[in-house]
């Protein structure tokens, strides 16, 4: 693929305008590895035409096509460990000692193919089990996604040998897994269920996604722009009931916005509740 100078220029501003990724100025590997295939697929000769050929159509799915593409779908189960022990340790307590008769709402933010969200439904299963009766009204968790390709492998909540190799143990791939086939596992339909899957660009508005006791939005802000990344956290912050957390990724921080969050230390980790 032809990559001239001008023509990434083109591709970065679409892309952040898009949906708000922001490429360094030594991403052109990154976009040549991602895009290649794609690009003979279609007969486009260069990264400038495709930007071109998506203006022209903005209805075709060459646009979704190219962003799923660009979107880092690499994920696992369990990731990091500690924040699955402080939502089963410390935050669905807390919820049900405040709110003992709601139902427990969580929202997972840019959940990829779905290994987050089936952690948080997994982690509500294994509380339950060991504090029968606590949660009275259950659980839902809603995870959004910019890619409706990778949605739509999410929702089946099947995977491969690769993927259950990465964070899932043994014990809970024989408790929580259903094996299909030789090397095809699918989640438990209860599991499953919990789970309900919609397709959001952060960028836009989250009002259609209710009011929140916790969010899950972790390794997904890096890729931002700081004014971007505050914008998200601000509305984030709306979506969030009063005294409900917010759960970033190990590297990342929230710095600014006092006046929306207060950081509590878990030991280990991390969590932001909102004021």
């Amino acid at each position: 693929m032809t990559l001239a100078n001008q023509d990434f220029q083109a591709f970065r501003e679409f892309l952040e305008k898009a949906c708000g990724i922001v490429l360094g100025d030594n991403k052109q590997y990154l976009v040549s590895s991602r895009l290649n295939r794609l690009l003979e697929q279609e007969k486009i000769g260069s990264l400038g035409e495709l930007v071109k050929r998506i203006q022209s159509q903005p209805r075709s799915n060459l646009r979704e096509l190219v962003i799923d593409a660009m979107t880092t779908n690499e994920t696992l189960w369990f990731r990091d460990v500690y924040p699955f022990e402080v939502l089963k340790k410390k935050l669905i307590p807390e919820f049900i000692k405040s709110n003992p008769n709601q139902r427990l709402r969580i929202w997972s933010a840019a959940c990829s193919s779905g290994q987050e969200p089936y952690s948080l439904s997994m982690s509500i299963d294994e509380f339950e089990r060991s504090n029968a009766g606590q949660l009275r009204s259950g659980a839902q968790i809603v995870a959004t996604d910019l890619s409706g390709g990778i949605l739509n492998a999410a929702k089946s909540a099947e995977y491969d040998s690769l993927s259950v190799a990465r964070g899932l143990s043994q014990e809970r791939l024989a408790r929580h897994f259903d094996q299909l086939a030789p090397g095809r596992w699918a989640l438990k339909p209860a599991l499953r269920n919990r789970v309900e899957f919609r397709a959001i660009n952060l960028l836009d508005s989250y009002s259609m996604l209710g009011k929140f006791d916790i969010v899950f939005c972790r390794n997904v802000l890096i890729y931002f722009s700081a004014d971007v990344k505050k914008d998200i956290l601000r509305r984030i912050h709306a979506t969030l009931k009063p005294g409900g957390y917010l759960m970033l990724g190990a590297s990342e921080a929230l710095n600014g916005l006092p006046e929306l969050y207060q950081m509590v230390q878990c030991n280990p980790g991390i969590v932001y509740q909102a004021r």
